[in-house]
């Protein structure tokens, strides 16, 4: 009995330290406040050391496309994926008479489907200042001087994102390295795109809209029946028709290569009919 205590408490010691080493580290994001729309909103930097139940750490808040800044020293809790900050030091800051740098506190939980930290924040100095904070694992080391860890790029390509509906980078790397591609079939001597493959191929329309640096390779097939021009070019208006389908919805063209292999390549025997049905499709590969 007194082994299987040992274990349990270690696994619960494992579990919890796993957990703190995820909420660890340096965040960025948004602030949004009350009656203002994301792309209105400030942008923040958060790095946290958690020791047991107690956070230190900093924030770092910036006016999107100006080099004001200020840098604040945090204290607050975490239990349960839950962090409760508050700011109560202006360590540096640089803005104009018109910024007042107020000291909030926070609530945010963690949410795994996401991957997002998130939650409302309320200033303890600035009366009718109230909002929520929307934060994503960075990869920037957190900075206490005037140099900014980042640009300001990516503050639209969030924004957006966020209007999209996308997870956190995290988790939509999780959901790139994951993807489970599948052909696409077509009926015989037809290059148009089934109902039932939409639904996927939108799946795919969304991974690569989801990363800016990915594009996708269309590779159009044919069965062995025809000459080998005839089937060159069905192959390639094969991959056409998927070209335009991403098109239409939303997908920049230079984001696809276009492939065909007429019947070069076939996946099974062109000598029966459900061996010709497998070798007339697209194939897709992320490049």
């Amino acid at each position: 009995m007194k082994q299987l205590l040992v274990i349990f408490l270690l696994l619960f010691a494992r579990f919890v330290s796993i957990g703190q080493a995820n909420m660890a580290g340096t965040w960025q994001g948004i602030m949004i406040k009350d009656g203002t729309t994301a792309e209105q909103a400030s942008l923040i930097y958060l790095t946290v050391q958690i020791n047991g139940e107690t956070i230190e750490g900093k924030t770092r808040n910036e006016i999107y496309n100006t080099d004001f800044f200020a840098v604040k020293k945090i204290k607050g809790t975490y239990k349960n994926k839950e962090l409760f900050i508050s700011e109560f030091v202006v360590e540096k800051k640089k803005n104009s008479s018109k910024i007042t740098w107020c000291n909030i506190n926070a609530t945010l939980i963690y949410l795994d489907s996401t991957g997002y930290l998130t939650g409302k924040y309320t200033s303890s100095d600035c009366k009718r200042n109230a909002g929520k904070i929307i934060l994503y694992k960075s990869k920037a080391d957190f900075s206490s001087t005037e140099t900014s860890p980042l640009s300001h790029i990516w503050f639209p390509r969030f924004t957006k994102d966020l209007s999209k509906g996308y997870n956190a980078p995290e988790i939509r790397e999780q959901e790139r390295s994951s993807f489970q591609f599948q052909p696409i079939y077509f009926d015989y001597d037809k290059a148009e795109i089934k109902p039932e493959n939409i639904a996927f191929l939108k799946k795919i329309i969304r991974v690569i809209d989801g990363h800016s640096d990915l594009r996708i390779k269309v590779t159009g097939h044919t069965d062995g029946d025809g000459s080998d021009a005839y089937n060159e070019e069905l192959s390639k208006k094969r991959a056409q028709a998927l070209i335009d389908f991403f098109i239409a919805n939303g997908l920049s063209r230079d984001r696809i290569v276009l492939d065909f292999k007429g019947e070069k390549q076939p996946v099974d025997n062109n000598a029966t009919s459900e061996g010709k049905q497998r070798n007339r499709r697209v194939d897709f590969s992320f490049i």
